[in-house]
């Protein structure tokens, strides 16, 4: 999963805003994916207590409307490497999250990697958005990004129950539902503003890569590893990222690609050896 969501920063981003806006890609991604995940709960039909809908409606609001439109928009507007940084503070909101709706003790270790994920982010937020003309960075973007994880970290939080009490397919078949038809009223516009006779094949072939891979098999993997561990694990893998999307980056400059080195400097390798640090702490046990 972290393999193909760190490659959908490039392929994504290519696409944007140029080829497709980034509600209208939103539109595209629950519209297809929507009824992939139908037919496979149908397959295996599990019915649905009536008083877990508004959970459910909850986790498609989160992880689906707010969580995709913020993040699409938000890459559409920054660089790739500040986005997948950002986005390692997950661990941090879900803790905090976990907090304010489940009670989770936060400890004095945890309130220091609180503070330095916090520090982290703000930093980048501030200090790395891009008066160079060779940067794709900008603050705007790089804040709606963490909007974006932090949306996501409210449904990782909340999902969990019903993963216990549901098969997976069962669970995001729903959640894609709720959420797809909340987002398509927002994309739906910049979707039929497409001019699809522009496409090349690279272009057709991201567009895939986007729905199919990122969208229905990633969420398949994601809510099936929510039904083994704790979303706190789940999230942890998010530090794979930087590493991730940074080498794409580099083997995309080598190769003919677009160049997203000038966002890969110092400040930014700071930032993320900060957040890192922040979210280790929070997440390795212990008990102060």
């Amino acid at each position: 999963m972290g393999l193909i969501y760190a490659y959908n920063y490039l392929v994504a981003k290519g696409l944007m805003p140029e080829k497709v806006g980034p509600s209208g890609f939103i539109a595209l991604r629950v519209a297809g994916a929507t009824p992939l995940f139908w037919i496979l709960y149908a397959l295996r039909w599990e019915r649905v207590d009536r008083s877990d809908l508004g959970r459910l409606w909850l986790c498609g609001l989160t992880g689906v409307t707010i969580n995709q439109l913020f993040f699409f928009n938000g890459l559409a507007a920054t660089s790739p490497v500040h986005a997948s940084i950002i986005m390692t503070i997950n661990p941090v909101l879900v803790l905090l999250i976990s907090a304010a709706l489940l009670g989770t003790a936060i400890t004095t270790r945890k309130v220091l990697g609180i503070a330095l994920g916090a520090m982290g982010a703000l930093t980048l937020l501030t200090q790395g958005g891009g008066s160079d003309l060779s940067s794709h960075a900008s603050w705007q973007g790089d804040l709606m990004v963490l909007l974006n994880a932090a949306s996501y970290g409210v449904y990782l939080v909340v999902v969990k129950p019903l993963m216990q009490k549901y098969r997976p397919i069962t669970v995001i078949s729903w959640v894609f539902l709720f959420g797809g038809l909340m987002a398509l009223p927002v994309g739906a516009p910049q979707a039929m503003a497409i001019d699809w006779s522009s496409f090349g094949p690279q272009d057709w072939l991201s567009v895939g890569f986007v729905l199919l891979f990122t969208t229905f098999l990633v969420y398949l993997l994601n809510i099936y590893a929510l039904g083994k561990v704790q979303p706190t694990v789940v999230s942890i893998y998010i530090y794979l990222q930087p590493l991730l999307v940074g080498s794409m980056v580099w083997l995309a400059a080598q190769w003919g690609g677009a160049d997203y080195m000038a966002d890969m400097g110092w400040l930014q390798l700071g930032c993320a050896l900060v957040i890192a640090a922040g979210v280790w702490l929070v997440s390795v046990p212990g008990k102060t």
